[in-house]
């Protein structure tokens, strides 16, 4: 699945998101790359045996003042191979970009791995 087709997938399990979620996305971008460089793996902890799907940078809304402003939009990537490798069929693919799409903006709003775990989330 080439590049533009997979970030139209991506589109729409955005475009799914409860309004009121989707409205409280601020300066924020989605952008989608093939692969993870060996330097996003070695900055998220990842090795060998598991896989990057996605990647947040940025500043979460729960750490932002009122002093925030003039700042570059904060970055979700969803890296295409993993997620290619891992689905079966575009419903599969659907199912695995949300639930990235989900952990990424929960780490946008403040939520770490940690209470993600906690709150049984994967």
């Amino acid at each position: 699945m080439d590049r533009s087709t997979f970030a139209g997938h991506a589109l729409t399990v955005i475009g799914s998101l409860p309004e009121d979620l989707r409205g409280r996305l601020h300066n924020l971008q989605v952008v989608v790359e093939d692969w993870p460089s060996k330097a996003q793996l070695r900055e998220a902890g990842v090795d060998g045996e598991d896989t990057l799907y996605g990647l947040y940078d940025g500043q979460p809304l729960t750490e932002r003042g009122a002093d925030y402003g003039l700042i570059l939009p904060d970055r979700i990537t969803l890296f295409r191979g993993p997620h290619l490798e891992a689905a079966d069929d575009v419903a599969g693919l659907l199912a695995e970009l949300r639930r990235t799409v989900l952990h990424e903006l929960a780490h946008h709003f403040g939520i770490d791995d940690d209470r993600l775990q906690a709150l049984g989330a994967y």
